[in-house]
């Protein structure tokens, strides 16, 4: 078993050593070197304190010297070498209240979360594993380096870890890790909004999102999302439906495109249907205005979490509208791009597709002609450069007041009539003729034709 270093790791690593120091490629690299994924980026632990480890490159940025990280910069690649080190109490559950430089690699290793991640390597020493890494690689497991208690204890953010790791590896929790998440997911709430926003992103955009139904199992949606729970004890006695909607919402996770906005959407898409959820005389569940009751809840989660604005209207938005459905005429299509919005119909048009292979059999076959004719019709208005929208109009307000139109609500009303017109029939979008049939040269003569 061997594992090939960048060039500028192991340049790093060999000055370490010829300067007497120890030093190892530590953590995530290694893991995913062993699983041959290509590491993000490459760590280094050393014996050597962050002052030596300035002297011995010439460029550095001291981006965590109190933890004993120093970053080694070549070019405007960085690479953190970190001093061996051990942690002290975490009275907050999220930073140690001290850290104490050590000289052996076990105790550094002994700090961290996971025998996956606390692993080491070096050309001349090979492999270091201390907790049974390797064994846990082998057999697909997340588990706690020493206590899990202990671990969990010193930062609650690791609990989400776990699950995000098992996300992105398509690993389980070992049972004494598991139980001990079970235990602790309440100190979840001394974990700031934007760690656990970060670790939420990663577990959303890995290759099983649909492992978020973790979250509910071990207690930690209950502390971070627990409209997720009523989701799963939501039903859908629907002929379109097969499963309940926290269900429903891990199959959309799962065929939805891994960008932001198409996962968060779909975690978020029908958040509301536990609010909105009545049932006929015939035993059939329906689920009016949940799009809108969605909307709130999901502005409110991203706020609370701290996306950023363009994220929150993004998702706010698709929410919004991801329940529209129109017959697929070309001016029924060119009107959902207006209500939808340009700029976001290629995502709402991903994104139905998604939705629709989370629902039944019934639902993809009345589905799919529709979507394709939908799809069809939009590339021709595209083609076409059709007007959908205001925007588009060949006459604008300065052209209505020019014809004796006073703004306000009246010069409003005339443009959407103007709107509706051009919808219908895109070769009416012409000057001369919207002024003559809307406005007349009086601003009445056309109005009086339409009212």
């Amino acid at each position: 078993m061997t594992i090939t270093l960048p060039p500028r790791v192991e340049t790093i690593l060999n000055t370490l050593r010829r300067a007497g120091h120890e030093a190892y490629a530590v953590g995530g690299c290694v893991r995913d070197s062993l699983l041959g994924r290509t590491p993000g980026d490459w760590d280094i632990t050393t014996s050597a304190q962050p002052s030596e480890v300035q002297r011995l490159f010439r460029r550095t940025v001291a981006t965590g010297i109190k933890h004993g990280t120093v970053t080694v910069m070549f070019g405007r690649e960085g690479f953190e070498v970190t001093t061996y080190r051990t942690d002290g109490a975490y009275s907050d559950g999220r930073h140690p209240d001290s850290v104490r430089f050590v000289s052996s690699l076990k105790e550094d290793l002994s700090r961290r979360d996971f025998t996956v991640n606390a692993m080491a390597w070096s050309p001349e020493e090979g492999l270091i594993d201390l907790f049974g890494g390797m064994s846990d690689l082998k057999e697909k497991r997340i588990r706690a380096v020493g206590v899990p208690e202990e671990r969990f204890t010193e930062d609650a953010l690791r609990m989400l870890r776990a699950v995000r790791f098992c996300a992105q590896l398509g690993f389980g929790i070992e049972y004494e890790t598991y139980a001990a998440i079970r235990l602790l997911a309440p100190r979840l709430t001394l974990v700031s909004k934007e760690r656990i926003r970060d670790e939420l992103n990663k577990l959303l955009l890995s290759d099983h999102p649909e492992y978020f139904e973790i979250l509910s199992g071990t207690g930690i949606s209950a502390v971070i999302m627990p409209r997720f729970d009523e989701m799963l004890a939501t039903p859908q006695h629907s002929p379109f439906h097969i499963y309940d909607v926290g269900h429903h919402t891990l199959e959309v996770l799962k065929a939805a495109p891994p960008t932001l906005l198409q996962r968060l959407t779909a975690l978020l898409h029908d958040t509301g249907k536990t609010e909105a959820r009545t049932t006929d005389e015939k035993g059939i569940d329906h689920f009016k205005g949940h799009p809108a009751l969605s909307a709130v809840y999901a502005r409110d989660f991203l706020k609370e979490f701290r996306y950023d604005n363009k994220t929150l209207d993004q998702v706010v938005r698709l929410v919004e509208v991801h329940d529209l459905r129109v017959k697929p005429t070309p001016a029924n299509v060119r009107r959902l791009i207006g209500r939808v919005g340009e700029d976001l119909f290629p995502d709402y048009l991903t994104f139905i597709e998604a939705d629709n292979k989370g629902k039944g059999p019934l639902s993809r076959l009345e589905f799919e002609p529709r979507f394709e004719s939908t799809v069809k019709a939009y590339e021709e208005i595209l083609r076409n450069k059709e007007p959908v929208g205001l925007k588009d109009l060949a006459v604008n307000g300065s052209d209505l007041i020019t014809a004796g139109i006073r703004p306000g609500r009246e010069m409003g009303e005339l443009l959407q009539r103007m709107l509706e017109d051009v919808l219908d029939d895109p070769s009416q979008n012409v000057k001369d003729y919207l002024l003559a049939r809307y406005a007349g040269q009086d601003g009445k003569d056309g109005r009086k034709e339409n009212e």
